[in-house]
């Protein structure tokens, strides 16, 4: 685990992002006590499907697409 405190994480921090997407574990600390831990985001769990949420919308409201009263003056 590599930990930097928050002066160094400021001076370095592309290097600490890249270290970070290389596999490391990088923590920025302040006073030796570990505040947060630099990770990459995950990517996408998979592919988007249409009609994947089919069947879990269990209702709508009949005025749903009625306009609403607050923009009654712009129309």
């Amino acid at each position: 685990m590599n930990q930097f405190n928050i002066a160094d994480a400021k001076a370095h921090f592309s290097e600490l992002v890249r270290k970070a997407l290389m596999g490391e574990e990088v923590v920025i600390a302040r006073d030796n006590k570990p505040l947060v831990r630099i990770v990459p985001v995950a990517p996408p769990a998979g592919k988007r499907q249409p009609g994947s949420g089919k069947g879990q919308i269990l209702y709508i409201a009949d005025d749903f697409d009625a306009p609403l009263e607050d923009f009654q003056a712009y129309m």
